[in-house]
């Protein structure tokens, strides 16, 4: 795997044509082998994950007042961010696109990452509810409209597991983009963003895939969620976190396999702040399986970081917590 990952990334296909038949990698189909679920997880992905997006997808993202994707920037290194606007920011005009009516928050390196024919991963979630479907695709360009609109090429759910629930409300969107905005950029974590992170149970995490001569290449979002605190500050330059028990695809662990890097997101729900990392994952086998901080993980994942972006005040959402995950609300 080259340092520079390509950003123009080849659209992905349908599973019926993809190499081998399969729609996953060599990285997913290697750590699928290993658990021992490849067998079990290439026939239900043969089935659920579709080239384009069914009706009730399409339907869910129309509601959604918030969308998460991850982009590449120019050096290979992969970016999680949040997308905002009133309900209705996501349409869907057929099955095969999806239009998103923004822009990226002020600061966000989606402003250098987001341009025409580049890889993007996408992922709806609605906290109250904790539903969540994923779509990923090539994000195209219409000067006559804002936004972008996703050419969707892979499409699927995810399971509500370890989803904490919330409900949100939009404050001062007209605003969004008209104030100024405080950026705090560095290649080490310090004391805020320190604290947000040992305050989180939810993050997201970005990773991409582009193998030699592979229709599968692109980007992809997802979310982890935990009891507050799961998240581990090892230095200023390192992050452990666990992995639980999840689909078993392993879109995420399998890019990283193939890739090591990928962005980490978070978001403080009590002031709006976005913490965006960039760095190198490695996937943890073995570990101290006494440390009560890592109950229930199955492996972990510790986090290099290369550059942090810390933004104040940059969501324009009051959030109400609702109640834990029921995986983290058991004794």
């Amino acid at each position: 795997m080259k340092e520079n990952v390509p950003l123009q990334a080849t659209t992905l296909q349908g599973a019926s044509t993809l190499i081998n038949g399969s729609p996953f990698h060599p990285g997913e189909q290697a750590i699928q082998s290993r658990v021992g679920s490849r067998n079990r997880v290439e026939e239900s992905g043969r089935r659920l994950i579709r080239n384009y997006m069914p009706d009730q997808h399409r339907q869910f993202f129309a509601q959604l007042p918030l969308f998460f994707v991850a982009t590449v920037d120019e050096q290979g290194r992969p970016w999680a961010s949040p997308l905002v606007g009133a309900p209705g920011f996501l349409h869907s005009p057929g099955p095969h696109l999806l239009h998103v009516a923004a822009r990226p928050l002020c600061g966000d390196p989606l402003n250098e990452t987001l341009r025409n024919g580049v890889a993007v991963g996408g992922l709806g979630i609605e906290f109250h509810t904790r539903r969540r479907n994923r779509v990923n695709g090539t994000a195209t360009f219409d000067p006559d409209r804002a936004g972008f609109t996703l050419e969707v090429s892979q499409s699927f759910g995810n399971c509500p597991q370890y989803i904490n629930a919330r409900q949100c409300h939009i404050v001062s969107l007209p605003r969004l983009y008209s104030q100024p905005c405080a950026v705090q950029r560095s290649a080490r974590l310090d004391a805020d963003a320190c604290s947000i992170i040992t305050r989180a149970d939810t993050f997201f995490i970005a990773s991409y895939y582009a193998g030699p001569d592979d229709q599968r290449h692109g980007a992809d979002v997802s979310h982890r969620g935990g009891r507050p605190g799961f998240v581990q500050i090892e230095g200023d330059h390192t992050l452990l976190f666990p992995d639980y028990r999840g689909n078993f695809l392993f879109n995420t662990l399998g890019n990283m396999l193939v890739n090591p890097r990928c962005g980490l997101l978070f978001l403080d729900f009590d002031c709006g702040d976005t913490l965006y990392l960039t760095g190198r994952g490695e996937i943890l086998w073995e570990w101290p399986r006494d440390d009560p901080a890592f109950r229930d993980a199955q492996r972990l994942v510790q986090f290099h970081i290369d550059e942090t972006v810390h933004i104040v005040s940059a969501v324009p959402f009051v959030w109400n917590f609702l109640g834990q995950a029921p995986q983290f609300s058991e004794a």
